[in-house]
């Protein structure tokens, strides 16, 4: 069959899982709700969704962002995960078709997208994503091309450790809690799955994503240096980024390493 077919196909399963994403992201952060039980329904008034009301992306448009019950509006972030999740899985499928890369990874970026919204949202990172996630980076580094399990052990230990020295360090000099230690596990987790050798692209580009929307932070809230903004959407980013820009941030590294002063 033509390529055509698979990346409609990718693109389906990616827009099917994001849907299931929405629930994961609606329920996690209750320690008492099961991501499970019950159906998809209205979070507003409760009403069960009928399967037409559950197709992922088209329905949101079919029913003009408003639910049929109640006819309250619809968060646009439901769309936008379902989008978002369909087309990280058509350019995974793109660059790894289908293989163990494809699924590990698919896993892996499904995971990233869950924690930048809950963080934008409650401002933690869940356990029951990063611990696990851990875990499973170090276990696929025994399947992935191009990662070594030393690599991977590497990137989890010593990504874990940099951002719990710094933590540690700002405690000890303001008295004050800086980086959560959501982040930390979250870049171990990052380390895990993409290797010691990523950390210095995602560290140095989510501090540099994360200075800039800082900055209009603080200028918009008018809080000085008490402005507060999640970082781990800034980390998942730049390892999303790192995952699908590898070769070239290795390249451009190169270049501007050895090129002539």
């Amino acid at each position: 069959m033509n390529a055509l077919f698979f990346e409609i196909i990718s693109f389906v399963f990616g827009a099917i899982v994001g849907s299931f994403l929405n629930v994961v992201i609606l329920r996690l952060p209750d320690p008492e709700a099961s991501v499970v039980f019950p159906g998809s329904h209205c979070p507003q008034c409760k009403t069960p969704l009928h399967w037409y009301e559950n197709i992922p992306i088209l329905s949101f448009l079919f029913l003009r962002g408003r639910c049929r019950s109640c006819h309250k509006n619809i968060s646009i972030q439901y769309p936008l995960v379902e989008l978002t999740m369909a087309l990280l899985s058509l350019v995974l499928f793109q660059r790894f078709f289908i293989s163990a890369a494809f699924f590990i990874y698919f896993v892996f970026a499904a995971a990233l997208l869950v924690i930048i919204v809950i963080d934008l949202y409650h401002q933690i990172i869940p356990d029951r994503i990063s611990l696990p996630g851990i875990v499973l980076g170090f276990a696929a580094s025994f399947l992935l091309p191009g990662l070594h399990w030393q690599d991977s052990l590497l990137g989890l230990v010593i990504g874990g450790g940099i951002f719990y020295t710094i933590a540690l360090a700002y405690y000890l000099i303001t008295k004050r809690q800086g980086m959560g230690g959501g982040d930390i596990k979250l870049l171990a987790m990052i380390g895990a799955f993409q290797g010691w050798q990523a950390l210095p692209f995602v560290i140095f580009c989510s501090s540099l994503l994360g200075t800039i929307v800082g900055l209009a932070a603080m200028v918009k809230q008018k809080k000085g240096g008490q402005t507060r903004i999640p970082y781990g959407p800034f980390l998942a980013v730049a390892s999303l980024l790192y995952l699908f820009f590898d070769q070239r941030i290795i390249q451009f590294t190169h270049w501007y390493l050895t090129r002539p002063r």
